[in-house]
């Protein structure tokens, strides 16, 4: 949440009525909130005292420092003694500073939701406690979202407060959802997703159908998640691993139990395989580092608060939380371990074109060893290795084009080696 410098707030925002278009727009190595980023007190911290290793890297968490900075505070805050206080909490570096500054802000204003929020991150050592501060959260917000409703079009300041209330709102309705998914409230968990998409149905950006997809899938309610994927594994919205593993996990399902590599190659694959085996290609095209750490080839780490699309870190935030969806269905992991080496068979040069996708964007190693612990080896495209022969002709050719500049340069010393050499292939060398 914190641990940024007073730099200016990332350009990201919750607010409402943000276009879609634009976001299409975004450059290949765009950096996305992670929309199901553990809590920093509960799990990331614990993780730490257990290991003594940081699970999160600078970067991700002054990327988290701006986004609370945009979320949480607008011009009107210096009105609000509190929110100058949470101001100024979202800037510091030190996790107890933060702390200390949220209890300074509920002593001046015992119903100021973004204290809550701080604590809950940050101080709530489990879920049953950050549920509790998020609770209380919910309570202070809902009070100051309707005040900002009824005043919203008296001016331009009142409209960025009513913006700022939205974001503290949705927020804290969207991590009491998480809690009560881990704490073992599936349905509750369920409705609360749903209900939050059809109040805010313009925040489509946050992704919060990524969090309904997984508890679905908790669930095993496969047949809401196909109706889930069918509004959102469109053409013309963005993907994710989310979308594209779900939805080839659906298909694989339909088939896997039943499959066999062997049976296959005799008798061929049914429409249904291929339709399994295409939609394993496209998922695996869209991120190619998600398939070894489904199959347990790599080892994961705690997923960091932010993760580039296609690239390891998404790789590891899809796989911490899919993996147990995967291994529940009986054969789709070994449907996926037979078929998605296939898929760069039909793309000899993933990085200069692609096939249902735009080439791989040859930024994402960069990023992601930003975003991912240094404990952690980062995953990169995995490269089609050349053939023999093609090394053998490239270093034949080399060695000729060398022979060739060497008897252009000194043509009489290269006469005399020639000479030499010849002489020893004929009378061999000596005893």
């Amino acid at each position: 949440i914190g641990g940024a410098e007073n730099t200016p707030p990332a350009t990201t925002s919750f607010s409402a009525g943000e276009n879609e278009t634009s976001r299409q727009n975004m450059p290949e190595c765009k950096v996305w909130r992670n929309p199901l980023n553990l809590f920093r007190g509960a799990e990331y911290s614990r993780y730490m005292w257990v290991t003594g290793k940081e699970p999160l890297t600078y970067y991700d968490m002054n990327l988290s420092a701006q986004d609370h900075q945009n979320f949480f505070t607008c011009d009107t805050d210096a009105l609000r003694p509190s929110d100058t206080v949470m101001q100024k909490a979202w800037r510091e570096r030190n996790p107890q500073a933060r702390i200390k500054a949220a209890y300074q802000a509920l002593e001046l204003n015992n119903d100021c939701a973004t204290a809550y929020v701080l604590l809950a991150e940050e101080e709530a050592t489990t879920i049953v406690d950050a549920e509790k501060y998020f609770k209380q959260a919910l309570k202070a917000g809902e009070m100051i979202y309707r005040k900002s409703q009824n005043c919203h079009s008296q001016s331009p300041q009142h409209e960025a407060q009513l913006r700022r209330d939205t974001n503290v709102l949705v927020y804290v309705k969207r991590r009491l959802a998480m809690c009560a998914r881990k704490l073992g409230r599936i349905r509750e968990a369920v409705k609360m997703m749903r209900d939050l998409m059809k109040e805010f149905p313009l925040l489509s950006m946050l992704n919060i159908h990524e969090n309904l997809l997984e508890a679905l899938l908790e669930l095993q309610a496969y047949a809401d998640v196909q109706a889930v994927l069918a509004k959102y594994d469109d053409i013309s919205l963005p993907k994710s691993a989310a979308i594209c593993y779900t939805a080839a996990l659906l298909k694989a399902r339909a088939v896997s139990e039943r499959f066999s590599p062997e049976t296959a190659s005799k008798r061929g694959l049914s429409t249904a395989e291929i339709n399994a085996v295409e939609a394993i290609h496209r998922a695996v095209e869209f991120n190619p580092h998600v398939p070894k750490y489904l199959l347990e080839m790599k080892s994961l780490v705690l997923p960091p608060e932010h993760i580039l699309k296609r690239g390891d870190s998404e790789a590891v935030a899809y796989a911490f939380f899919h993996l147990q969806h995967w291994k529940r269905i009986e054969g789709a992991l070994n449907l996926l371990h037979c078929t998605w080496e296939g898929t760069f068979r039909m793309i000899p040069y993933p990085l200069e074109k692609g096939h249902l996708f735009y080439p791989y964007p040859s930024c994402t190693e960069t990023a992601d060893r930003e975003l991912l612990p240094t404990f952690h080896e980062v995953s990169v495209y995995p490269q089609k290795e050349l053939p023999f022969f093609i090394h053998f002709t490239a270093g034949l050719c080399s060695f000729s084009a060398m022979l060739a500049l060497l008897t252009h340069q000194f043509p009489e010393l290269m006469v005399i080696f020639a000479k030499a050499v010849s002489i020893i292939s004929v009378t061999g060398p000596r005893r």
